[in-house]
């Protein structure tokens, strides 16, 4: 008898912390209003921002394109702007 009141006691604590929980996320949690404000006030979505990432993906694509193409050592690249031209200076 003594062991299944104790059961029921603990399960009854849980219980109630979780709906404590619950209770407290369903208060933090901002509405989908809120939730479509943040996502416009994230960075990276204005246009400007978006072409600066694409321009650099460009950028990467094409010097690991011609580091694949190519047996130069492109990491000892000084100028990364035009092709060639690395190496180790003399």
């Amino acid at each position: 008898m003594g062991f299944w009141r104790k059961a029921l006691i603990s399960i009854a604590i849980l219980g109630a912390w979780a709906g404590v929980g619950s209770a407290l996320f369903v208060l933090v949690t901002p509405g989908e209003e809120r939730v479509q404000a943040m996502l416009k006030e994230m960075p990276g979505q204005d246009l400007r921002s978006r072409e600066e990432v694409a321009r650099t993906t460009q950028l990467v694509m094409a010097a690991l394109q011609e580091a694949a193409a190519t047996q130069e050592n492109v990491t000892w690249r000084k100028n990364w702007q035009s092709g060639g031209g690395g190496g180790k200076s003399a």
